[in-house]
């Protein structure tokens, strides 16, 4: 009778251990999980300057899908601002925005002023949507909103790296990085339209 009641003492013990275990193995997935939001970023905490020298606040662009690229003005993929401008006046109206950065990281093909680029995307391309100062996108001086686009441990998504100009980096309307696209890709490419038009 006695090994009866040991047999029944122990199994009521291994059994409340198990328990135990479960309960701190769910309460550390779910700590892993809270930690991993907590470092997730997103583009929203970005104040950036414009071409003409006006504080560009990324939080205004809350509930808007966007597209980030790097620019620039004497490169062989200089043309796909006319592509960008088109998608811009198709969708300027249904919560998509572009973001430009110029940039003169790869073959010093972005060398001017802002008063110079602002003069020549206009100029040339009609441009009207936003376009920032001139920064680094790679590099030892890159600008933290590429820090943001590029590392997987602040965007959550990947690790990527600038490849040339015009890279496109697509956000959601809560400010996540959701798509890399490289450089040759037009702005007009399905691909890109089909992930503004989706819902």
């Amino acid at each position: 009778m006695k090994q009866i009641i040991l047999s029944i003492f122990l199994l009521v013990v291994l059994m409340a251990s198990c328990k135990n275990e479960k309960s701190d193995v769910a309460q550390t997935k779910a700590t892993m999980e809270e930690t991993k939001d907590q470092a997730v970023e997103n583009i929203y905490q970005f104040e950036v300057t414009d071409l003409y020298g006006d504080p560009f606040d990324f939080s205004n662009l809350k509930g808007k899908k966007v597209m980030v690229v790097n620019t620039a003005s004497e490169c062989g993929l200089t043309p796909q601002y006319e592509h960008l401008q088109k998608l811009y006046d198709t969708y300027k109206d249904k919560n998509f925005v572009i973001v430009g950065f110029p940039a003169n990281n790869f073959g010093g093909q972005e060398p001017g002023s802002d008063a110079q680029i602002a003069s020549f995307c206009k100029e040339n391309y009609g441009v009207t949507f936003p376009m920032m100062s001139k920064i680094s996108v790679k590099g030892g001086d890159m600008h933290e909103v590429y820090h943001f686009l590029t590392e997987k441990e602040k965007n959550g998504l990947q690790d990527s790296e600038v490849a040339w100009n015009f890279q496109k980096y697509l956000i959601n309307e809560q400010g996540e990085l959701e798509m890399v696209v490289e450089p040759k890709t037009l702005p007009t490419d399905p691909s890109i339209v089909n992930w503004i038009e989706t819902n």
